[in-house]
């Protein structure tokens, strides 16, 4: 089988209607951070119980059609040895893989970072190929300040981008393109969308010069929000025709899905946001759908709380999120819904 056509494949099961992914790729400093406020410790054991968890939860291929994992999660097993990403296909869902390895300060561009683990990349994802993974996924962000993003930031995280895709695809990965506007400041709107646009601008244009083939891409946008510490937070309504401008403006047709990631809303805020893009603006030319992490983890996780008794409570609220977000992406989500 060609590269071409595994990529045409892993496309078309995982951009399905009334589906999305989910995010489940958490580093080990991550992790400990999430075990922490439920007073569980980040051991080898319990992030395999935790991951496992999500996986053996039932229903939930119905509105999850793929989960990014973290390197580890790929040779653990359930109890009953079953390989956690074969876990995944048995439930129809897409096992991929996390493959950047961590940002730092980027030289000469005080305030903004790049993102590391391009060397070597093409070899570790003909392992991870072996091991299940059918897709990647690479982060870049931006943090909004005064002078943040610098020009050279905007560009040298898209080359970066550029580069991961380029590499995924020559190999028949395809590639989550990932670039996050933080929400962490006090911007407005109208400056998250000045930043988004100059950095979605680049990220096209990089792809372009690496003749990335766009059609076996997914963007894993952020939405167009002001800062967490605005004195004026936007409604739905707004954050929906913000972000659905910008995205005009810079993402090619060609693209099959955009997949926004949640970006520290919380676990109904997404959804809200979510739906309001599909209910006030059908009829784009990509799907828009949802990567959450946190947004789909945290009501499980806090019912979990480590305990093997609460993993039937756990899943319920997994699959809950799971069946929510996937009415959002018709635009049928109501806020009633929560209390179903």
């Amino acid at each position: 089988m060609s590269t071409q056509t595994e990529m045409q494949l892993t496309i078309e099961n995982m951009v399905q209607k009334g589906k999305g992914i989910l995010a489940a790729d958490e580093s080990h400093p991550t992790m400990a951070k999430r075990f922490k406020a439920i007073d569980v410790e980040s051991t080898e054991d319990n992030r395999r119980a935790w991951r496992s968890l999500l996986l053996t939860t039932p229903g939930l291929g119905d509105y999850v059609s793929g989960i990014i994992l973290f390197e580890e999660t790929l040779t653990q097993k359930s109890d009953d040895g079953t390989l956690l990403p074969e876990l995944a296909e048995q439930q129809g869902i897409v096992p991929g893989i996390k493959v950047d390895l961590g940002k730092i300060p980027l030289v000469n561009s005080p305030g903004d970072m790049i993102t590391q683990g391009l060397d070597f990349l093409a070899d570790r994802l003909a392992g991870y190929k072996q091991q299940g993974a059918r897709f990647a996924k690479w982060r870049e962000v931006y943090p909004i300040g005064t002078h943040n993003p610098h020009r050279l930031a905007i560009e040298a995280n898209a080359e970066v981008l550029a580069r991961y895709a380029a590499i995924c695809q020559s190999v028949g990965i395809v590639p989550i393109v990932e670039p996050e506007v933080l929400i962490d400041g006090d911007h407005s709107i109208e400056r998250c969308f000045e930043v988004t646009e100059a950095v979605q601008h680049a990220v096209y244009q990089a792809l372009n010069r690496h003749s990335v083939i766009l059609e076996y891409t997914i963007l894993k946008p952020s939405m167009v929000v002001p800062g967490k510490d605005h004195a004026q937070q936007a409604d739905p309504g707004e954050v929906a025709a913000q972000t659905v401008r910008q995205l005009r403006r810079c993402v090619p047709a060609a693209v099959p899905s955009l997949n926004f990631l949640s970006g520290g809303q919380g676990p109904e805020e997404a959804t809200v946001n979510l739906n309001a893009m599909n209910e006030l603006f059908p009829g784009q030319p990509w799907e828009l759908s949802f990567s959450y992490g946190r947004a789909l983890q945290q009501p499980a996780l806090h019912a979990w709380q480590g305990k093997k008794e609460n993993v039937k409570a756990a899943q319920d609220a997994l699959l809950k999120r799971a069946r929510l977000n996937g009415a959002a992406r018709y635009g049928k989500y109501t806020t009633e819904m929560e209390q179903a």
